[in-house]
């Protein structure tokens, strides 16, 4: 039995027994607890879940696209990631430019409406294609505004000029690993107006001990079914990279949580997640010739002995 893989389904099993129900931005509704914390040891295996199947590529090329200082879904879809279309495809089909069929209130009907969902597939193919052919279309509207990967690498001072702070808190790491202000945070009240979703993973910190990096990240908001798998695995791969840069082992991913939440139509899914047997978690492995997270690619990071359960889909609430 993982002990890794136990946190989270004591989550979402302490969330269906105590969480209330609560209206939410998309209308979906859910049920939500409010301060969790859970503790992964990195020692213990790699925290990808075995209960379904978890799309590990996707994780990667996301947490890549953070570290590039990426902000345009033009660079997802070439690495077949598709999971921040939506928001940038509700900007599209909201604005004056969009001539295509009605897609008001896409959240609420997609889920019983059988031929819109084959209507705003076809949409959605002509979004992605346009974002990978069109230049002037992906600069439009495959931008997110200033979301992960411009606030943890071009985070814009008063006086208009920028901080690197993914680069300052890797050299901080390796210089002075006993400081308290070994800090990311991607939360900029300023920009929360302008960005397509406003950080959920908001702030982030790591300690240095025996020879151990460890992080903590703080989450103002979390979707357990469909994020908080991704995100457990996503930091996990982020500690592992900057351990690896910094010749470190890893110690633990620390996840603590605002609003944990199961959106009203995951719930059958939750359910049908707890009631399968957790597998080994797998290894991960990196390519020991790079020396930098900055140099990494694709195809420099794997995992090996992943052997879930088969996927189990549902709706994203956008």
């Amino acid at each position: 039995m993982s002990k890794n893989e136990k946190v989270y389904l004591d989550l979402c099993e302490h969330v269906l027994e105590i969480g209330v129900r609560k209206e939410d931005r998309t209308g979906t509704g859910t049920i939500s607890v409010f301060g969790y914390q859970m503790r992964f040891d990195l020692q213990e295996g790699f925290p990808l879940l075995t209960t379904k199947r978890v799309p590990f590529r996707l994780i990667a090329s996301e947490l890549l696209w953070f570290i590039k200082g990426d902000t345009n879904i033009r660079y997802l879809l070439q690495h077949n990631n598709h999971i921040w279309n939506e928001w940038a495809f509700k900007r599209w089909i909201e604005s004056e430019d969009y001539q295509g069929v009605d897609m008001t209130d896409f959240g609420l009907r997609s889920q019983t409406d059988e031929e819109f969902n084959k209507l705003y597939e076809e949409q959605m193919e002509i979004f992605k294609q346009k974002i990978l052919t069109d230049d002037e279309f992906a600069e439009k509207y495959g931008e997110l505004g200033n979301v992960y990967g411009k606030q943890w690498r071009a985070w814009k001072t008063s006086t208009g000029e920028t901080i690197d702070q993914l680069k300052d808190v890797i050299d901080m790491i390796k210089k002075n690993p006993d400081s308290r202000r070994l800090i990311v945070t991607a939360w900029n009240p300023e920009d929360v107006p302008t960005s397509a979703l406003p950080p959920c993973h908001s702030l982030f910190q790591f300690y240095v001990a025996e020879g151990k990096l460890s992080c903590q990240l703080y989450q103002r908001s979390g979707d357990i079914f469909l994020g908080i798998g991704f995100n457990i695995a996503s930091y996990a791969l982020l500690v592992h990279l900057i351990a690896h840069e910094c010749g470190l082992e890893v110690g633990e991913f620390i996840h603590t949580i605002g609003d944990a939440h199961i959106y009203t139509n995951h719930i059958e899914q939750v359910e049908l997640q707890l009631s399968r047997e957790m597998k080994e978690l797998p290894t991960l492995v990196l390519n020991k010739e790079k020396t930098s997270v900055f140099d990494f690619e694709m195809e420099d990071i794997a995992i090996e002995g992943y052997h879930p359960h088969p996927t189990i889909k549902a709706p994203v609430a956008v």
